[in-house]
């Protein structure tokens, strides 16, 4: 397979980025994003683009890929609805919008959150907006899409992108996996999740944290 990943100068796309590198059936690995990555390796290539909200000049470097990972997000905190849906909701519909109509036979996965509201009326900002993303992800006509909605995410350990506070709690995750085994997870099983939803499908849609341990684990 052939693949694109965003927001590889974050944990989490990092995180599936290597996951795909060392991934024995993907033979390509795109890195979309604002500024480079920085790093190299012989399936990797990079495409640097300044607006990522119009991706339409370089749509023709786009083409030809199996599945778009898409990593790319932003916090919520000191954003108002107006903002946070700009660089949540637009930033991700645009994007995806030229993704399909380019590769219409593409995968794509989105990394949302636990606690998304898919009614897009609930109390929490965030969450509405995330559920409003999801649904309008999943009307485009792409082949296979799925909402990635990951809880505790334990990093893979050597990478440059990990949050610095994450020191202070890894050591917690073998007693997070027991006491909460359904809101925890491995950023490389993340990463395997996708790989494996996208070559094998999956029964839902919308990926829980029970959902992306399954799915890593599938042969």
């Amino acid at each position: 397979m052939k693949v694109i990943v965003t927001g590889v100068t974050g944990m989490v796309g990092e995180g599936v980025m290597h996951a795909c590198l060392n991934h024995a059936d993907i033979t390509e690995v795109l890195i979309v994003g604002r500024r480079p990555y920085g790093g190299t390796h012989p399936k990797l290539k990079e495409l640097v683009h300044s607006d990522l909200y119009n991706i339409e000049p370089v749509a023709n470097q786009l083409t030809g890929y199996d599945a778009c990972y898409f990593c790319l997000g932003t916090t919520s905190v000191g954003k108002n609805e107006e903002e946070f849906t700009k660089t949540t909701y637009d930033l991700t519909l645009s994007f995806a919008k030229i993704l399909v109509s380019v590769n219409p036979n593409m995968t794509f996965t989105y990394i949302s959150g636990t606690g998304t509201d898919s009614t897009e009326k609930g109390k929490t900002m965030w969450a509405r907006v995330k559920g409003r993303t999801e649904n309008d992800l999943l009307k485009l006509p792409f082949k296979q899409a799925f909402m990635f909605r990951p809880g505790y995410l334990h990093p893979t350990k050597g990478l440059k992108n990990t949050l610095p506070y994450y020191k202070y709690i890894t050591w917690l995750y073998p007693v997070f996996k027991v006491l909460f085994p359904n809101m925890v997870s491995a950023l490389n099983d993340l990463g395997l999740a996708m790989i494996n939803v996208t070559q094998k499908g999956y029964t839902k849609s919308i990926i829980e944290v029970k959902d992306i341990n399954n799915l890593a684990k599938m042969q």
